[in-house]
């Protein structure tokens, strides 16, 4: 059986070890500098640490999950490269393209696996909606655009009370939340070629980006648009299930995909949308895609084969994410 060893006892942290504990793995230990005795006691895991090093040296995981902040991922692989045989990271990955650019020539060095926990792609309406695009359900897509718009970006005290990190990141919306959809965007419609983008912070309390518009370049002619504002809101039960709204057209139909996670179908000659039904489930965070993103990760590690989100490939994002940056300080579109 796999054992696993958990870095991180935070917000998000609770979702991985919901995950893990569905799975048929062994949870060997956790690690936090705060919070690490609680979530053992929480989950049963029979041992817990204040520092990962530690952690690595005692256990010797097959698997070591990091779940926590980014500042902190770079330290963590170095630890683990050459003890640990694979290694799950959450983003934004090492903090940026200099440190996760580090982190593979590491994992290369060292023959060690890392997968980041990018988690959007995995979330069952999007892994639907790229069904639907292979069955021809749109033809070959001209464009999809995504609405972000989940409500909790307002006042002084935005994001505090889950990730209170988030008000003090330099780079917030692309960096931090855009990637998800640069991610999702490559997986539905190709690959991007240029980008142009206009950011900007509308919460003072905050010191990053936390609203703007990015335009996409696909391979082909395809073209896309994210308009991300996390002070605004969508129609939605729950606002961070989707976190927005996405809309994609082709020459024969558009699918639309509602904050409810209902995916919505019109041909391209007709004048009302048709409800699409699919088999999701509404458990752990967002449509349970941290379970599916683990999990995927686990059977590639297992089988030899290549994960979705492999470090290497997952680079690509980071590289898209800093041409964004560089179209909204120079003012022009930028090749990919």
């Amino acid at each position: 059986m796999t054992r696993v060893a958990v870095v991180g006892a935070g917000y998000f942290g609770q979702f991985h070890y919901d995950a893990w504990a569905r799975m048929d793995v062994e949870l060997v230990a956790c690690c936090a500098p705060e919070g690490a005795a609680e979530a053992a006691e929480k989950h049963s895991i029979p041992a817990a640490y204040t520092d990962a090093a530690d952690m690595i040296e005692a256990t010797r995981p097959d698997l070591l999950d990091i779940t926590s902040p980014p500042a902190t991922h770079l330290e963590i692989i170095r630890a683990a490269c050459g003890s640990v045989p694979w290694i799950i990271c959450q983003k934004p990955f090492c903090g940026g393209l200099d440190g996760g650019r580090e982190a593979v020539a590491l994992a290369d060095a060292h023959a060690t696996r890392i997968v980041v926990h990018e988690n959007f792609r995995f979330q069952p309406w999007h892994r639907e909606i790229r069904r639907l695009i292979d069955a021809g359900a749109v033809g070959q897509p001209y464009q999809v655009s995504f609405r972000l718009r989940p409500g909790d970006g307002q006042g002084p005290d935005a994001y505090l009370s889950r990730q209170p990190y988030f008000q003090q990141m330099p780079r917030f919306l692309v960096h931090e939340t855009g990637v998800h959809f640069v991610d999702v965007f490559r997986y539905l419609m190709g690959e991007v070629t240029a980008v142009s983008a206009r950011l900007r912070r509308l919460n003072p309390a905050i010191v990053g980006e936390d609203a703007g518009i990015v335009q996409f370049a696909f391979d082909g002619a395809a073209h896309g648009v994210f308009d991300g504002n996390r002070l605004a809101s969508h129609a939605a039960e729950n606002r961070r299930l989707t976190m927005g709204e996405m809309e994609i057209d082709g020459p024969v139909g558009s699918v639309r995909l509602d904050g409810d996670g209902r995916i919505w179908r019109r041909a391209h000659d007709a004048n009302t949308w048709q409800q699409h039904d699919y088999a999701w489930q509404n458990k752990g965070f967002a449509g349970d895609c941290v379970h599916a993103t683990n999990h995927a990760a686990l059977q590639a590690f297992r089988s030899g084969r290549r994960a979705e989100n492999e470090a290497a490939d997952y680079l690509r994002n980071v590289e898209i994410v800093e041409a964004i940056y560089r179209s909204d300080a120079e003012r022009r579109w930028v090749d990919v």
